[in-house]
């Protein structure tokens, strides 16, 4: 009902650009534009999380872009959810080369936490994630959402908490339900959130899918193990990487996002 509600109140009532305030369109084109006018580039934060996949990112999280994520996420302006799907099927396409090659395209949206899905009212990164893979389908790609990642514990609010505390924090947090890993098994398994800052949440959400994927000899990857849960007040933990293989080929992981603090670009400008 509430997302009913908000369909309809967002056709009759007066709109504004979500990123600028322009009045009479919800989205002004340079707005737009910070989000998908320039070629999406892979992004590392500093320092980066063991287990981390490659991340690509379409705009650094900042201005425009930071306006228009929050209006999604937390005001929800839910028809902003076209142009942030479109921003991140380009950071796809970055990372996926030929999206007709290679098995269906397989979007696994990071999941929120019951309580902020509640009181927002809706899911943002899996409503991103659909519009997302309704883009590449238009390009050809058997590309489908598959929310099948869940906290398998509550976790601690992040704000506020650094790098290793967030990973501490979020170790082991995450599941595939049951029978997920039969879904993810042949496809290209892509990771797919609306933001990264020190990319903890992907490095665990990578964890739980390689977890019930079965890996063939590779290259060795360090996974943190589990850790208990800290809070917000509590001192980083020393994380000790345990060793796990990474996939190749069908069921390889990648990860893609809308946005990406301004610096994870930065470091990495001419990769």
């Amino acid at each position: 009902m509430r997302e009913w509600w908000r369909e309809i109140t967002g056709l009759v009532l007066p709109v504004a650009c979500a990123g600028c305030g322009l009045p009479r369109t919800e989205l002004c084109r340079p707005c737009a534009a910070a989000l998908d006018g320039v070629p999406p580039r892979r992004v590392r934060p500093s320092p980066e999380p063991p287990g981390l996949p490659v991340v690509r990112a379409a705009a650094p999280y900042e201005n425009a872009v930071r306006a228009v994520l929050l209006a999604h996420k937390e005001r929800g302006a839910l028809g902003l959810a076209g142009a942030l799907g479109r921003a991140l099927a380009g950071a796809v396409r970055a990372g996926e080369g030929r999206l007709g090659d290679g098995g269906p395209l397989l979007l696994v949206p990071v999941p929120s936490a019951r309580r902020s899905t509640g009181a927002r009212g809706h899911d943002p990164v899996r409503r991103i994630a659909l519009a997302a893979a309704g883009e590449l389908r238009c390009d050809g790609a058997p590309a489908r959402v598959l929310a099948v990642l869940r906290q398998r514990r509550p976790v601690a609010d992040q704000a506020g908490l650094g790098a290793r505390q967030r990973q501490a924090n979020l170790a082991g947090a995450l599941e595939v339900v049951p029978g997920g890993g039969r879904l993810l098994a042949g496809g290209r398994v892509v990771l797919v959130d609306d933001l990264m800052t020190t990319g903890a949440t992907l490095a665990e959400a990578a964890r739980a899918v390689h977890r019930v994927l079965d890996s063939p000899p590779a290259s060795p990857r360090a996974f943190p193990p589990a850790l208990p849960r800290v809070t917000s007040g509590a001192a980083s933990r020393a994380i000790e990487p345990v060793v796990t293989r990474v996939r190749t080929g069908p069921g390889a992981l990648s990860a893609a996002v809308v946005s990406a603090s301004p610096s994870a670009f930065e470091i990495n400008w001419n990769c």
